[in-house]
């Protein structure tokens, strides 16, 4: 995709669009990190309240800093925490309510959308200045927020790969009455799931609004198509129990890398989104098939 972007305009601008790709592709991959999280979980396991969650803890974080210098710490902080509770609050609409999770993220993301309504009232926060240079950085060539990603990506990865509530998710996701009967605490693994879904929204909320120089109140709308799309293409399996963390990270390049292709056609969102919901389609059915041969 990044050679037949590049061919469209005769090779021009290689540096600029690997940049670009790296600088918007990372936000995708943060919150498509955590909805390969919950997806690994198993069949029903999704977050649609992903990009109300970005919203709320942009927002919110903005509006706590003010513009004033020295303030990002404490507005980082305000994200995550703000992300934390939202997670929480999904997982206890699941466990204690009995909904399915696509019915209770999706009712509570009304609810953070509402509150980020309300605490915004059509102001336009800049972030500080130093958050501002920061997200807009880069290091040694490549994006700040790219570096966010990445060492994002690692954690999740050593976590997944290497610890044992990694294992305890992978076996959930692959069967959920063994994986109970085996000793693994279920429902601890599915709150902490949850949380983390959330937690990264409000991290790439933070940093998007940021990049952007502020927080609109459909700044998240985008991610949720694309965060369930990262994960699909990036070959993590749907059915749950298996996760692809580089995948992840390419996808959303490749997810980029499409869209910059059809702006070069002049293609509009509309096209945009029927041909990325083909590319899951045509994957989904890829994978079926495979399993079903093996």
């Amino acid at each position: 995709m990044f050679f037949l972007t590049l061919a469209l305009t005769s090779g021009r601008g290689a540096g600029e669009l690997a940049y670009a790709a790296l600088s918007f592709g990372a936000f995708a991959a943060i919150v498509g990190l955590g909805q390969m999280l919950v997806i690994t979980l198993g069949p029903g396991n999704v977050d649609l309240s992903i990009p109300a969650s970005m919203t709320l803890s942009a927002t919110l974080a903005l509006k706590v800093m003010g513009s004033e210098p020295g303030t990002a710490f404490f507005g980082l902080f305000v994200a995550l925490a703000v992300g934390f509770g939202t997670g929480l609050a999904n997982y206890a609409l699941i466990f204690l309510l009995r909904l399915p999770p696509i019915i209770a993220t999706l009712a509570a993301s009304l609810i953070y959308q509402s509150i980020a309504i309300w605490s915004n009232r059509g102001l336009r926060i800049k972030p500080p200045p130093e958050l501002a240079d920061f997200a807009t950085g880069r290091m040694f060539g490549v994006p700040n927020v790219a570096w966010v990603g990445i060492a994002l990506a690692v954690a999740v990865w050593i976590v997944l790969e290497k610890s044992a509530w990694g294992r305890w998710l992978l076996a959930s996701g692959q069967n959920l009455r063994a994986a109970r009967l085996a000793g693994v605490p279920v429902e601890s693994v599915r709150a902490a799931t949850y949380i983390s879904v959330a937690t990264f929204a409000g991290l790439a909320g933070y940093l998007l609004a940021s990049f952007s120089g502020g927080a609109a109140l459909n700044m998240g709308a985008e991610y949720l198509l694309a965060s369930i799309a990262v994960v699909v293409i990036g070959g993590s399996s749907i059915a749950g129990g298996n996760s692809n963390v580089p995948g992840v990270w390419g996808a959303a390049l490749f997810m980029f890398l499409v869209v910059s292709m059809l702006n070069s056609y002049g293609a509009g969102a509309g096209v945009r989104n029927v041909l990325t919901g083909i590319i899951i389609i045509g994957i989904v059915i890829a994978a079926s098939t495979k399993r079903v041969r093996l």
